[in-house]
């Protein structure tokens, strides 16, 4: 066999290895998003992909037990149950009442399986009615010095 030959076939074999591999992981990394609403009507292979869901944390249902997180997410009057089984800590605004976003998957039993949550708090963020932005609220402390003003 020649050089170019041996060339050519190895080049081949470099480039399908390389579709395949951005293939396999495109697909993986697929994620949908649904709401809690739509997620009683998915069938079929919709129910065995990777999805967002996203709703409030219902005060009470944070439950930490061995290996994982369980709480109940809501929306709309709709619920779903989430077992948090990831390896990262949870944010430290996952609390009662919070905005969470989880990734993951349903199970046959109806919960879902969360590998990824992302958590806020609004409240907590935002300017309060009448308030300029920019604006210290009470309670709060700022970066000016007194006195500094007009100094280099």
């Amino acid at each position: 066999m020649k050089a170019r030959s041996k060339f050519l076939i190895g080049s081949g074999i470099i480039v399908i290895t390389l579709v395949s591999l951005a293939y396999v992981g495109f697909t993986q990394s697929k994620t949908y998003y649904h709401t809690i609403t739509e997620l009683s009507t998915l069938q079929g292979s919709a129910l065995h992909q990777r999805m967002r869901v996203s709703g409030n944390v219902r005060s009470g249902t944070i439950q930490r037990v061995a290996g994982r997180v369980d709480f109940v997410l809501e929306e709309q009057g709709k619920a779903v149950p989430v077992s948090y089984v990831g390896r990262d800590p949870l944010p430290d605004t996952f609390k009662d009442g919070a905005q969470a976003l989880v990734e993951g998957r349903i199970k046959p039993d109806g919960r879902f399986e969360a590998e990824q949550v992302q958590a806020k708090c609004a409240s907590k963020y935002e300017a309060t009615p009448n308030q300029a932005p920019g604006a210290s609220q009470p309670g709060q402390t700022s970066n000016s010095v007194p006195g500094g003003e007009g100094k280099s």
